[in-house]
């Protein structure tokens, strides 16, 4: 049996934001010291990590003179180098200030919206001479709590404005990058623009330069909206949109608990591997959680090994369930493979189809085996197969 090591070629990712987390709430101040962002890169190596991601402000914080910018960002190259954690992705902190209490992209104010650009673009320049191939857009201010406060369909214009010239900016620089948007359907905001990840699909499909953006959805924000998570990342997989993926735990529509991932929904999650590992998803596993405020910094630890191994344990489970004989005997039964089938045989017309005579009565009677399917993958969750 495997002792579910990761290694870097698991290409396991953290943000610097999760392990960080000082665990302060609406309720309560931090229980726990700011964290080191060169530490948690060194500690996470240890761990068998492969990558961080950073928003501008876990490694240099608002407000920075330049010349101290500059020294925060060579010491962390510095662990980056010695270590041989690569940066996966980065963003910008549109969020935490004041001054974005409106949003970024989509502020009312028009100053505030110039601000936001501006501040993506210079840590875009930072982004690339990092070598983060995507760039995540979580838009967690762009939303409103009453109704005349917000035109929508001017914010989506605006939206869209500020996600054209940045992916304008980043062609002209020749940066290789691309843009990954992170839906949320509410919280911190009441309710938040792009909530889910059709909301996104369709506003990309607006855009000047669609090729260039993508999504980064999380188990957490589908599922506090009631959806299914697997089947969300399938449909931006079959869209060729999948570009970066947040995994967590969540227990149902309720706010954002961030658990760590393999907590909450571990049906879903099991799940949630099994769309990865057999739809072709190649990006980093990234882990988005928040070690809960009961922790010190070695239960921190121990909670982002947990996240990694857990991920380990139910790929294990997702290939043991489709390498079993009776799980392949049982999709046959469910007429799982039919569907990939054309509805038509090649050279079939409409006009065939509908001269086709149907025993409706007898399709009707015929069971489809789910359940036995259904308990099958249980089984195997559950490690008795």
């Amino acid at each position: 049996m495997s002792d579910y090591t990761p290694t870097p070629a698991d290409r396991f990712s953290f943000g610097l934001w999760t392990v960080g987390w000082g665990a302060q709430d609406v309720f309560g101040s931090a229980t726990r010291p700011p964290l080191d962002p060169v530490e948690a890169v060194h500690k996470l190596a240890e761990l068998g990590a492969h990558g961080v991601n950073f928003h501008d402000e876990d490694v240099i914080p608002f407000g920075t003179s330049d010349g101290e910018r500059d020294k925060l960002i060579a010491r962390f190259k510095e662990a980056l180098s010695a270590t041989g954690v690569v940066v996966t992705t980065a963003t910008t902190n549109l969020f935490s200030h004041p001054i974005f209490k409106d949003g970024g992209f989509t502020a009312n104010d028009r100053a505030v919206r110039r601000f936001a650009i501006a501040k993506v673009a210079r840590n875009l320049d930072l982004a690339a001479e990092l070598g983060a191939p995507t760039y995540v857009m979580w838009g967690g201010r762009e939303g409103a709590e009453s109704g005349a406060s917000k035109d929508v369909a001017a914010a989506l214009d605006r939206y869209k404005e500020a996600v054209d010239v940045l992916c304008q900016y980043v062609r002209e620089q020749g940066y290789d990058i691309r843009f990954a948007l992170e839906p949320k359907p509410n919280e911190p905001r009441g309710d938040i623009l792009l909530p889910t990840i059709g909301h996104a699909l369709a506003f990309i499909s607006s855009l000047d330069e669609p090729d260039r953006v993508g999504l980064n959805p999380e188990i957490g924000h589908e599922e506090m909206a009631g959806l299914n998570f697997a089947h969300g990342i399938a449909q931006a997989m079959w869209h060729g949109k999948l570009y970066h993926i947040d995994l967590n735990g969540q227990h149902g529509p309720r706010f954002d608990q961030d658990l760590r991932f393999g907590a909450g929904n571990l049906r879903g999650a099991f799940w949630t591997v099994d769309a990865l590992e057999t739809g072709g998803y190649a990006g980093p596993r990234h882990f988005d959680y928040k070690p809960p405020r009961t922790e010190d910094i070695d239960g921190v630890w121990e909670t982002a090994k947990a996240c990694m191994r857990n991920y380990l344990i139910l790929k294990a489970k997702v290939d043991a369930f489709r390498a079993d004989p009776e799980v392949t005997e049982a999709l046959a039964l469910a007429r799982v493979p039919e569907l990939s089938e054309p509805t038509l045989a090649p050279g079939e017309t409409l006009a065939d189809l509908r001269a086709e005579s149907v025993d409706v009565e007898g399709l009707a009677r015929k069971g489809m085996a789910f359940e036995r399917l259904d308990q099958l993958a249980m089984e195997h969750l559950l490690g008795v197969r």
